[in-house]
């Protein structure tokens, strides 16, 4: 090897060496952040509040505990999804069985659901149940009460010219 080609493994040998130990302390100085921050206590986040109306796009607010803390309170945006029951709350999902057979007394019906998924840090009841109106109930038609059909010829068209 010549002279010119030893210097420049050198180099490139020198600079590999102060990149990795650029690197290496770089690492150090995060792991001291790290440890600052347990002195901070966990977040607890609020319910999401819809912008508008009960469902969409929404803020929730969390707060945390700690001497050394510099952020105690933040806000956050989050959705609540518009096709969820909201009688059991936006940030709760249930599975519903098929709804039951019609109480003549009350004129309801009902089924029960099972918790499926909660949003962030909602409180759920794992089971829930829903009522609704019976509505129409089916008559049965007589055989007899059917109205006789016509039995009349029907009219043949002629072109118009």
């Amino acid at each position: 090897m010549s002279g010119q080609q030893q210097w420049t493994l050198l180099a490139v040998m020198a600079l590999l060496v102060l990149t990795v130990t650029a690197g290496e302390g770089g690492k150090a100085e995060k792991q001291g952040k790290k440890d600052r921050k347990s002195d901070c206590g966990e977040w607890q986040w609020s319910v999401c509040v819809a912008n508008e109306g009960d469902c969409g796009l929404g803020t929730r607010e969390g707060t945390r505990t700690g001497t050394d803390c510099k952020q105690t309170i933040k806000t956050q945006r989050c959705k609540i999804p518009c096709n969820w029951k909201k009688q059991f709350g936006g940030e709760c999902k249930y599975d519903f069985q098929a709804w039951g057979e019609c109480d003549l007394v009350t004129g309801k019906k009902n089924r029960t659901g099972v918790l499926k998924r909660a949003l962030m840090d909602a409180t759920c009841p794992n089971t829930v149940s829903a009522t609704k109106p019976c509505g129409k109930i089916p008559k049965t038609k007589l055989q007899d009460a059917k109205k006789p059909k016509r039995d009349g010829k029907k009219r043949e068209r002629t072109p118009i010219d």
